[in-house]
């Protein structure tokens, strides 16, 4: 007898294609208003990934993921209070104050989705979306020190945003993790005040909980690649990025591995 997960699971693969279109819709309305603004972006994790591998989506990708460094999104976010068209908008800690995520998107009002970590107790916008993840130069410094430091930040702050409830735990837990952030957030600083910052281009450390970098001269100047037959912008060496992020990215994962991030979703909420 089939059950509710195996009902989901099927649902989701018949309805996966309308998602990826929707993102796809989306991804056009950024690269547009980045091309007319000269704001560089790049393709960036799975989609850079699907688009080097598979010509466009991973075939079981339901999101996509793009990269802009940080000093751009400011102008990034003014574009998109006049330009993006009524049914997208810009989601941030400041223009949805209930998201508690810090990671900005931009979001279709017009659909649904629901990933794990959502929480329905805060009216954020939930419709389908692209992420765009603000890049930083990085200090020169070793991969350890990157993925201890980085590595333990994100982990900090994913807590410290995350919904709390009174007890003693989560009171010791909010000063621990907080005393970590700050602890952690000082050795960063002080590593930018004692080493070239350049050479090395990354996540914002509250992104960054694999500790990742890339060469800067691996992303910029930036390049094009093609996405699900269409034209958008990529980082210089598209190998050397994927490698930074993936080792042997060619090689497919197991097929119980092979699945999307969303429970579910709704390409859209019309009828």
């Amino acid at each position: 007898m089939r059950t509710t997960m195996d009902r989901l699971e099927q649902y989701k693969q018949e309805h996966l294609r309308e998602v990826q279109l929707k993102q796809l819709s989306i991804l056009r309305e950024i690269d547009r208003i980045c091309r007319k603004h000269n704001i560089p972006y790049w393709l960036d994790g799975g989609t850079l990934l699907g688009a080097v591998r598979h010509g466009g989506f991973i075939p079981w990708d339901d999101d996509i993921d793009i990269a802009m460094r940080l000093e751009d999104l400011p102008r990034f976010s003014e574009a998109c209070q006049s330009e993006l068209p009524a049914h997208l908008y810009l989601q941030t800690m400041e223009t949805d104050p209930s998201c508690r995520l810090p990671i900005s998107k931009v979001r279709d009002r017009e659909s649904f989705l629901v990933e794990w970590a959502d929480d329905f107790t805060r009216p954020y916008g939930k419709g389908l979306y692209v992420d765009i993840f603000p890049m930083i130069p990085y200090p020169s410094v070793g991969k350890s020190f990157v993925k201890k430091v980085a590595g333990g930040y994100c982990k900090a702050n994913a807590i410290l945003q995350s919904q709390h409830y009174y007890s003693w735990r989560s009171v010791a837990e909010l000063l621990w993790f907080g005393l970590k952030r700050s602890w952690l957030h000082l050795l960063w600083r002080c590593a930018t005040l004692v080493r070239p910052c350049g050479e090395y281009t990354s996540n914002v450390l509250h992104n960054n909980g694999y500790g990742i970098k890339h060469r800067t001269d691996s992303i910029f100047p930036l390049s094009t690649i093609q996405f699900e037959g269409e034209e958008f912008m990529a980082p210089a060496n598209p190998d050397a990025y994927l490698r930074d992020l993936y080792r042997d990215y060619m090689q497919l994962p197991p097929e119980e591995k092979r699945h999307g991030h969303a429970v579910f979703f709704l390409s859209s909420l019309k009828k």
